[in-house]
């Protein structure tokens, strides 16, 4: 079997910082080449595979300023369908554009969908006529067909269990309303606990406003974009992870990196949340503030073998790989 495998272009495959979209796309492509698949990433020329490399792109525009996203994702997409007929299949995890350009496509798509960055990008899903994969089921849109639900994995070796941790917390993810950063911020400061806080700012006024304002390197340390190296000695270290989102998650790969190390997790049951959190085994989803400063002292008492256990059963790499195989099959049968 031959595979092309799409990645974004924003950040390095692996990303060296953010870039959940390539974390995944990187740790699909090392899996399914270690179970003897052909695969060719297209990727930005700065990668890092065991897979054959091909792209256009040097570098990740989002960490170049000169670089215009429209440009480089345009000719990105444009050389790996170039090169389609070399394939069995495709396998894309970009956004939209590949999308309006599938008559042109020669082999199957196979499109795995990130969550959606808009709504009104629907058409470009609706007409293209790809084989869907969603990452949840609450992501799944209305009208769509899929062909499978795909729950991220994570690499079990890159996140060790932590036994013991200490009493802080943690937020994990862009500095965004979307995430609830200062909501996790004033949790934090009800239950008398340290906070911990990672990730790019996506919202500067945010940030500046509701943020950067209580940071002050003790009840409240931000540590900016925490990457793999140190992810898991930030994410194990922790009592609890804090995800008090007020958006609809297409998945959350923050939370099960934190319960693949041990750490539990209290999240706001929006989105994905209900169907990655196992309630009670590997943290809580309490529905307001006044719930979660509750469920901080409940989470920070349950079984970290246990929370480890549970992640990785259900969010090893290896089961990722699996259920994309059965996907690669069932669409080439």
């Amino acid at each position: 079997m031959k595979v092309a495998m799409l990645a974004p272009v924003a950040w390095r495959t692996p990303p060296e910082h953010y870039g959940p979209w390539e974390s995944v796309t990187s740790l699909l492509t090392e899996g399914l080449v270690a179970r003897g698949v052909d695969v060719t990433l297209f990727a930005t020329l700065d990668s890092r595979t065991s897979a054959r490399l091909e792209g256009v792109c040097p570098h990740g525009y989002a960490e170049d300023p000169s670089m215009d996203g429209r440009i480089w994702e345009a000719l990105h997409v444009s050389h790996a369908l170039a090169a389609s007929e070399r394939f069995d299949l495709l396998h894309s995890h970009l956004d939209w554009l590949p999308l309006a350009f599938a008559a042109h496509v020669r082999a199957p798509l196979v499109t795995t969908v990130h969550g959606f960055s808009d709504r009104r990008i629907l058409p470009a899903y609706q007409r293209a006529g790809a084989a869907y994969v969603a990452i949840s089921e609450a992501d799944r849109a209305p009208g769509l067909d899929y062909v499978a639900t795909v729950h991220h994995g994570v690499d079990l070796d890159d996140l060790p269990f932590r036994p013991d941790a200490g009493e802080h917390l943690v937020a994990f993810g862009r500095i965004h309303p979307d995430k609830g950063t200062a909501e996790a911020i004033a949790i934090a400061a009800a239950t008398g606990r340290r906070l911990l806080i990672c990730g790019i700012v996506q919202d500067e006024q945010y940030f500046a406003e509701q943020v950067e304002p209580h940071v002050d390197g003790d009840r409240v340390t931000y540590l900016g974009s925490v990457g793999p190296t140190r992810r898991a000695e930030v994410l194990g270290s922790a009592a609890v992870l804090l995800h008090p989102i007020a958006f609809a998650e297409p998945f959350g790969l923050s939370v099960v990196e934190a319960m693949s190390c041990g750490t539990p997790v209290v999240a706001y049951p929006r989105g994905s949340m209900p169907e990655v959190v196992d309630v009670g085994v590997t943290g809580y989803l309490p529905r307001d503030r006044d719930e979660a400063i509750t469920a901080v002292t409940a989470a920070a008492r349950l079984d970290r073998a246990a929370v480890r256990t549970r992640a990785a059963e259900r969010f090893g790499s290896d089961r990722m790989v699996d259920d994309y195989l059965r996907v690669y099959q069932r669409i080439l049968s």
